[in-house]
């Protein structure tokens, strides 16, 4: 579905944001030294574009609460997508995935900075990883100093430490279960964590919270936004393995080399027969693993129905969103965005 011309707007209002933020900082961050130019540059590349969904999240959280628009909540709600930055850079380093968006990853890209020197790789993940650690500084100072009343923002204090907590718990819950034995429920807890709450439901919530909205409408925003979370994971698990890369901007290998614990290769292998296990115990987290071998476990993740039972997975949230949202009193127009999102989310191709 495509985008209406105000999700247009608050985007570019976002783009704007961050960009002015992004030069501010890096100016000063250069002014310490010249040498520190590579990881200027991929700060700048962190922040460059996105769909800007968590921001989206935030100003809708905002606004359904029945607060006014002003670019100080813009302010505050591209704070959310510095939280997204850092968590790229350090799930794109933690999983040794060379592309992001068509583009080197941060950790692969800062190689360039050791030319000529020993180790550029361990270089190009330290630098990395200092860079995913400034960005998340950025999004709390960038939150901080938005121009909304300190009382409004206080009210969200508590709320942004429970979203960094659970992301951070759920990327470490993806490192301790990969390569572990497949199971459904397990990996629908390292999604729910490590990208649907601070995709969805945390912004919101942020977003709520500072607008002063009641109990019952956070409740709302928790009803709509895990189910819509976990339905955009899901997602973006079967664009991992199926989608094109030309959009999806990363290779279709990479969860399978990874040997990731996603719904979809859980699904698998529960359905799989022994001769299929076998054959996937051979495929999964094999680092050379070409296309014969990705054509193959497509192959096994079709047969066992796999696919389907993700895409009644996805259905099922995206109703269950809807269902909340046709029965919580919203502002018609925070009602309408957040619907055109329930959609998106469900039918996204990249």
């Amino acid at each position: 579905m495509s985008e209406t011309e105000e999700q247009i707007l608050l985007r570019t209002r976002v783009d704007s944001a961050l960009r002015e933020f992004a030069r501010q900082e890096t100016d000063r961050l250069l002014a310490i030294d010249a040498d520190l130019t590579p990881v200027a540059e991929q700060l700048a590349v962190a922040v460059a574009d996105g769909k800007r969904l968590r921001a989206a999240f935030c100003y809708w959280g905002w606004r359904a609460a029945g607060q006014p628009d002003s670019d100080a909540l813009v302010r505050a709600a591209a704070a959310m997508e510095l939280v997204h930055a850092a968590a790229v850079i350090h799930d794109d380093l933690i999983d040794e995935s060379p592309m992001r968006h068509g583009v080197p990853s941060a950790h692969v890209a800062l190689r360039a900075a050791f030319t000529a020197r020993a180790r550029p790789q361990a270089g190009g993940r330290a630098l990395a990883l200092l860079t995913g650690d400034l960005l998340m500084s950025w999004a709390a100072q960038l939150f901080l100093f938005s121009g909304l009343p300190a009382a409004y923002l206080s009210r969200a204090r508590e709320l942004w430490a429970v979203m960094t907590r659970e992301l951070i718990a759920g990327e470490c819950l993806e490192v301790l279960r990969t390569g572990s034995r497949p199971d459904t429920d397990r990996s629908l807890q390292v999604i729910r964590y490590k990208t649907a709450k601070y995709t969805v439901e945390h912004p919101l919530r942020i977003g709520g919270a500072m607008a002063g909205a009641p109990g019952t409408l956070m409740e709302a925003f928790t009803a709509y936004g895990l189910p819509l979370g976990e339905a955009f994971q899901l997602r973006d698990d079967l664009l991992g393995l199926f989608g094109d890369p030309r959009r999806t901007g990363k290779s279709n290998l990479d969860d399978v080399r990874g040997n990731r614990p996603t719904v979809l290769f859980a699904e698998t292998w529960s359905a799989a027969t022994a001769a299929e296990r076998r054959e996937l115990r051979g495929l999964l987290g094999r680092r050379g693993l070409d296309g014969e071998g990705l054509s193959r476990v497509r192959a096994i993740t079709r047969r066992t129905g796999a696919l389907d039972r993700v895409e009644k997975m996805i259905a099922q949230r995206v109703q269950a969103a809807s269902t909340v949202l046709a029965q919580t009193d919203l502002p018609a127009e925070a009602s309408a965005a957040l619907s055109h999102m329930v959609a998106s989310a469900a039918s996204r191709r990249s």
